[in-house]
């Protein structure tokens, strides 16, 4: 696989989207509760600080995504916040790592001095591992910080890495 990570293009918006609702649909990891369309898709990935895109170069396909903006306003601006997607058919090839550093340096560039992911769900083993191994200090646990789709809660566990 070779894999490019480029800034998020309207052209971009339904293989964005299907691997955004994906997750929202699946229930399991992002906060989000209803799916986007193609209006509300290119609303939300363009009011991001930055919305980057993994693009295979092999297949033409976008493989995965992530959104990047400020966790907080004023005083705390210095702080950002992501989200990560990755195609649930791609997931084990790196392409997580590859958008989470993507987004540190582009992070870095913006300006920002801070990312924090809010709400990693106990239960996402494979993205607690990743940020484990890039670095990120926990938080402490948030218990049942997350309500899953089967409505029980879930522990969240806060993370941050300083840019």
């Amino acid at each position: 696989m070779k894999l490019d990570i480029r800034k998020f293009q309207k052209e971009d918006i339904e293989e964005a989207i299907a691997i955004w609702n994906d997750i929202v649909i699946d229930g399991v990891a992002f906060p989000q509760i209803e799916p986007l369309d193609i209006k509300s898709g290119i609303d939300f990935f363009a009011s991001q600080s930055f919305t980057g895109i993994a693009y295979d170069e092999d297949t033409k396909q976008i493989v995965g995504l992530y959104i990047l903006h400020p966790n907080n306003v004023g005083r705390c601006g210095h702080i950002c916040n992501a989200s990560y997607a990755v195609k649930k058919d791609v997931r084990g090839y790196h392409i997580g790592e590859a958008l989470v550093l993507h987004c540190m340096k582009t992070a870095k560039d913006l300006q920002y001095r801070i990312l924090q992911f809010n709400a990693v769900v106990k239960t996402n083993t494979p993205a607690l591992q990743l940020y484990r191994k890039l670095g990120f200090t926990q938080l402490g646990v948030i218990p049942n910080g997350f309500l899953m789709k089967n409505g029980s809660y879930e522990d969240i566990i806060p993370h941050y890495i300083t840019l």
